[in-house]
């Protein structure tokens, strides 16, 4: 009789808290994949049971442009609220990370290797809420992409577009801004911040 693999998991391990950062973190990081371009609804995790859970039909007629997720075993906290000019603290959430890949992928709930170019200061409602922004992992037409400034601007543009407006509530105040596009330096900065703040508030392994 043959051995389990190891590692092995007898049961799914939860998305958040079971699986690791990635394989060569902070720039090549596992990315959970929540929401796909092809959805006009938002998919979050529901912390509890790892499951992905229904949050809200989309109230525009805008598509997310990449791959939505978050990155295991992050956390926004005060670390990386600080890094955010005008953040009173992170959003308390695992980090959001946005993966661009020249074939379509509609599934969801999938794991995939990410190469980080940069992110997006994106604040809501006070807090820092950065949106990470990643190759997808040996994707041909992506190879060469190393840092922000190797990307389309219209890319970046159609990112940031969707982040403004898809929370807009017609009557409302919008409570999002969103600052420059920061480049793989940053990220950096950002990434390793919320690794630590997963460590000070759910323990290193």
């Amino acid at each position: 009789m043959k051995p389990f693999p190891n590692p092995f998991y007898r049961w799914r391990p939860h998305p958040w808290h079971g699986l690791e950062v990635g394989p060569d973190a902070p720039r090549v990081l596992h990315a959970f994949i929540e929401i796909c371009p092809f959805d006009l609804v938002k998919y979050e995790v529901d912390k509890t049971t790892g499951y992905l859970r229904v949050d809200r039909p989309q109230r525009s007629s805008s598509q997310h442009p990449t791959l939505y997720g978050f990155i295991p075993k992050t956390y926004c906290g005060d670390r990386v609220g600080k890094l955010m000019p005008d953040a009173v603290s992170g959003d308390a959430d695992p980090l959001d990370i946005c993966v661009i890949s020249e074939r379509p992928i509609s599934k969801t709930e999938i794991l995939l290797n990410a190469r980080v170019v940069g992110g997006l200061p994106m604040l809501d409602g006070g807090e820092a809420d950065d949106k990470i922004i990643a190759v997808l992992e040996n994707d041909p037409l992506w190879a060469s992409v190393d840092d922000i400034l190797d990307l389309p601007p219209a890319l970046i543009e159609r990112m940031r577009h969707y982040f403004m407006t898809y929370k807009l509530i017609p009557g409302e105040e919008n409570k999002v801004s969103i600052g420059p596009a920061y480049g793989y330096d940053h990220a950096k900065k950002v990434i390793e911040a919320a690794m630590a703040d997963y460590d000070s508030e759910f323990g290193a392994d």
